[in-house]
């Protein structure tokens, strides 16, 4: 019988099948089995099925799969997760991460991992929410006074204490999920763009806390990860 390895990690809740391409040739990554990879009653179960690729320049190259096998353009929980397993693998310092339209600088930080997601941009914006991209689209709710596109992935800030917000997420192509580490990037450019500072924000979402920094040409995303397990997928 033909196995697939895997690794398993979460960041605050948001959890990840993670496969390596860089050394070993995968299957081909259709619709089926992305979504009996990552079901959680007949497969493994995650929110996102990572899979790691080589790259020309950065350390490696990262796709991103929903759970209905939808391919996503940014994760940056995934992002602090592969960086994990890169830094942990290499032992370096920092490492260099490749998505569609950037990449990405993870290191270790005293709070855990640090990704340095790059630029994100106001796109549009209401009384009611403010819209950003940061290489995947985002719509941020400070008020419910609007219908949830389906096309985006939803923040909805349900409280805000300080330079302290509390999110609840909803992930296009997956649903609600305990955390998005894009998501909370989001949340801090939209808190900037409506208070006119770039104060660093505590994101509190339902699996934990990240703190958000830098500025929306440099946004810094940092929290702790975790390693779960490893195993094989039979096929």
């Amino acid at each position: 019988m033909n196995t697939l390895p895997f690794l398993k990690m979460h960041a605050q809740g948001n959890d990840f099948v993670i496969l390596d391409g860089r050394k070993q040739s995968l299957p081909e990554l259709d619709e089926t089995l992305i979504i009996a990879l990552t079901e959680r009653r007949f497969g493994i179960g995650c929110d996102q099925l990572l899979v790691l690729l080589p790259d020309a320049e950065c350390d490696a190259a990262m796709r991103i799969f929903n759970n209905d096998a939808s391919e996503a353009d940014n994760c940056g929980n995934g992002l602090r997760c592969i960086g994990a397993l890169l830094l942990k693998q290499s032992g370096a310092q920092a490492a260099s991460i490749r998505l569609r339209d950037r990449s990405v600088r993870v290191e270790e930080v005293a709070g855990g991992i640090l990704a340095h997601m790059g630029k994100a941009q106001v796109t549009d914006f209401t009384e009611a929410h403010v819209d950003i991209d940061i290489g995947n689209k985002h719509r941020v709710f400070f008020e419910a006074l609007e219908d949830f596109p389906d096309d985006c992935n939803i923040e909805i800030v349900s409280g805000q204490i300080a330079d302290d917000a509390y999110v609840d997420i909803i992930e296009r192509g997956t649903g609600r999920t305990p955390s998005c580490g894009s998501g909370a990037c989001a949340t801090a450019v939209a808190i900037w763009h409506q208070q006119d500072h770039q104060r660093p924000q505590h994101i509190h979402m339902p699996g934990g806390m990240v703190t958000v920094s830098g500025s929306s040409d440099d946004v810094r995303l940092e929290g702790p990860v975790s390693f779960v397990y490893k195993g094989e997928f039979s096929l």
